[in-house]
């Protein structure tokens, strides 16, 4: 395990100097990809009047606009402290046009956090990730593999189920779904921000194998994107010191 990665609660701190004053996950699992997109895009906005922008915002229900034109009139409604571009931006974000969903919920994000800072008068954190997360709680992708490279059988299927529950339990994590294919055992886990990720992890596993020995001690963890079975076996077949990868994106508003 990474141990920089291991407790992003403590990453925030590092970044930032101290705990900021709110904390704002993405809760929906959006490409790593077109957030970036969207955040470069937001970055790279001119000011533009804020009376300018709202005499536009119906446009955005009309077919005056290309998507690529409605992207950037979402992201310059989504840069103002006003709660008519807010309510615009959610009354678009409940019907959008094709394509433009997860864009207009990255806006919806974006003005949320712009009008909670202005009204609250205290930082604000957005935390993205590709998996997203729910309330202050980030969603991992995470890989066992097993020892012998074989099937998991019946009886080490519950065993990893029930020994991760518990685990992800103790520090008020849930575990979503496991899925055994193969020699590898998939999972999705919503886990707090200020868990000990490596000690969890790691403790689900070693209590696992009191019985049996069966699954390898390295084990992939991401909050990127859920892996296929080859990528899990390229990713393993790679020289490495260690299998975990963590990406995380900060976006301070």
């Amino acid at each position: 395990m990474d141990h920089e990665g291991e407790n992003i609660f403590d990453k925030i701190k590092e970044v930032f100097g101290k705990l900021p004053g709110s904390l704002n996950v993405l809760e929906e699992q959006i490409d790593i990809e077109l957030q970036m997109e969207y955040f470069k895009a937001s970055k790279r906005s001119k000011e533009v009047p804020v009376e300018e922008i709202i005499g536009r915002k119906d446009e955005l229900f009309s077919e005056i606009l290309t998507p690529a034109q409605k992207k950037k009139l979402l992201v310059q409604l989504a840069s103002v402290d006003d709660v008519e571009a807010f309510r615009t931006i959610e009354k678009f974000m409940n019907k959008p046009d094709k394509g433009l969903r997860e864009w207009s919920i990255l806006a919806f994000q974006e003005s949320r956090m712009i009008l909670e800072s202005s009204l609250l008068d205290e930082n604000q954190v957005f935390i993205s990730t590709g998996l997203g997360g729910k309330g202050t709680k980030l969603r991992y992708f995470i890989v066992l593999v097993h020892h012998g490279k074989t099937d998991f059988d019946t009886v080490q299927q519950k065993l990893v189920q029930s020994e991760f529950d518990y685990s992800l339990s103790k520090h008020n994590g849930e575990l979503e779904s496991i899925i055994f294919s193969g020699p590898f055992a998939k999972m999705l886990a919503v886990v707090p921000i200020q868990a000990p990720l490596k000690e969890l992890f790691q403790n689900a596993i070693h209590e696992a194998n009191q019985i049996g020995d069966f699954i390898k001690e390295n084990f992939i963890v991401t909050n990127v994107k859920q892996l296929s079975d080859k990528e899990i076996s390229d990713f393993l077949d790679k020289p490495q010191d260690d299998s975990a990868e963590f990406d995380d994106d900060f976006d301070d508003e």
